[in-house]
């Protein structure tokens, strides 16, 4: 007999990730797993975001979506969880009659529980657990989390790559920032759970480590008040087989210039920096509660590069936050000027309920936010094709992700994925396989591609 299928879509962010690939991992002895596909399945998991406006929009689009084909029979069960599901679980139950069980963003072992019971066909029981369940609150259901740490996942990823989920939660109170009502505070996974997970990770082939987490430098100031990402960071570096281990979301304040050194002297970690500064004005960022003032962060920024030379900056920033004045925008246009991000996104603010800003009065207009959008990603678009002109000629080492039409698509070290810049190199040229390292020679560049040719195959030992 054939395995019924659940198809896992998952919005937002690489942490939603992680945990659809662990929500699979449980259910993958029963079901055939799918992430994110058009075949036809007999459930649909949706993992939600509800971070910004428009992310709650899609995350609400596509739950109407599935809930029409459950309506029309079309699949048997629909679930959601996730951020949105966290905040608004209440409301969505009202809105949204065709979905079978709405979860937060820790019941991965109770919505697992609840299919499975559907699996062994025990009806009666599954009826009252899924009522039950949808009275209680949030604080209630997350009781139920399991406190068992759960190492296996199945990867949404190509299995070349990974993400690597060190913390949940966050400990910052950013003004504009729900992510501490959605998920709590800053929860560092244990040392050793990370270790065995990523020791199994390498086992499957993965080459590269992405490092994640809301605070990634914060890890481990829960357990003994202690700073432990060099650390942990070291102790990665010790397995064997991964070429890259990199870093996503760090903090302005109190990065360690330790752990920046670290990036310099170990070839295995990407020259690379993931880092969220969301202004440069400080009024504004006073009024954010970043933190940090202008010379603070500009001061953090030089020492980065000071330190690691070559490092690639990516970063993101929000325009429009409550009484931000033209000359304050104007401040940052500046600012990205003068620094020059290899890398840069733009967000107009979102008013989220239950934050600090959310008091404030939204006096941005709509259309004015979305023009200042407009207005820094242009600038940024013209860093980014001065910065990859400079690239040209040079030979960078080249992780093959995917074939794409005409080329293989890749990455350096300076990229991420999906988020980033990517090497283009003709299928024409060489005979290449996913997941592989290449040299390549960089021979033309675009505002956020580069085009290459490839030099020769690293040798694997």
């Amino acid at each position: 007999m054939r395995k019924p299928k659940i198809n896992i879509v998952t919005l937002g962010c690489s942490k939603n990730k992680v945990d659809s690939e662990r929500l699979a991992a449980i259910l993958s002895d029963k079901y055939d797993i799918l992430h994110d596909s058009d075949k036809k399945s007999d459930v649909v998991i949706i993992n939600t975001c509800g971070f910004i406006g428009d992310a709650k929009e899609e995350s609400i689009d596509t739950i109407l979506e599935y809930a029409e084909l459950r309506k029309a029979n079309k699949i048997k069960r629909l679930y959601v969880m996730g951020c949105l599901s966290q905040r608004y679980r209440k409301d969505l139950q009202e809105e949204i009659h065709e979905v079978d069980g709405f979860f937060g963003v820790e019941s991965v072992s109770l919505i697992a529980e609840d299919i499975l019971k559907l699996e062994s066909s025990e009806s009666e029981n599954l009826n009252k657990s899924t009522s039950q369940i949808q009275n209680l609150s949030d604080s209630q259901v997350l009781r139920f989390s399991d406190l068992k740490y759960n190492h296996e996942r199945v990867l949404s990823t190509p299995s070349h790559y990974a993400y690597l989920k060190i913390s949940e939660g966050c400990n910052r109170r950013c003004a504009f920032c729900a992510i501490p009502l959605i998920r709590g505070e800053h929860v560092s996974v244990p040392m050793e759970d990370l270790i065995k997970e990523a020791e199994l990770l390498a086992k499957k082939g993965v080459k590269e480590l992405i490092l994640i987490a809301q605070d990634l430098t914060y890890y481990g100031r829960d357990i003994d008040g202690q700073y432990h990402i060099v650390e942990l960071v070291k102790r990665l570096l010790e397995i064997k087989g991964f070429e890259w281990i990199r870093l996503h979301y760090g903090y302005p304040q109190g990065f360690p210039d330790e752990l920046l050194d670290l990036m310099n002297n170990e070839p295995r970690i990407c020259n690379y920096i993931d880092l969220p500064l969301q202004h440069i004005s400080t009024p504004i960022l006073k009024n954010m509660r970043r933190g940090v003032d202008k010379e603070q962060t500009i001061n953090f920024v030089n020492n980065a590069r000071n330190r690691v030379p070559g490092i690639a900056f990516r970063t993101t920033f929000i325009v429009g936050f409550p009484g931000e004045t033209e000359e304050q925008f104007e401040e940052l246009c500046d600012f990205v000027r003068e620094m020059k991000f290899e890398r840069a996104g733009v967000f107009a603010y979102s008013a989220e309920e239950g934050t600090p800003a959310y008091e404030m009065e939204d006096d941005v207009p709509d259309e004015v936010k979305q023009e200042r959008v407009d207005t820094i990603m242009a600038i940024q678009q013209n860093i980014s094709l001065e910065t990859n002109e400079k690239r040209v000629g040079t030979i960078e080492k080249v992780l093959i992700d995917r074939i794409e039409g005409d080329y293989y698509i890749g990455r350096t070290q300076y990229d991420s994925p999906e988020v980033d810049d990517e090497i283009l190199i003709s299928v024409d040229e060489v005979k290449l396989n996913i997941g592989d390292f290449v040299n390549v020679k960089l021979t033309k560049a675009d505002y956020f591609d580069l085009y290459g040719s490839t030099i020769e195959l690293k040798i694997e030992n």
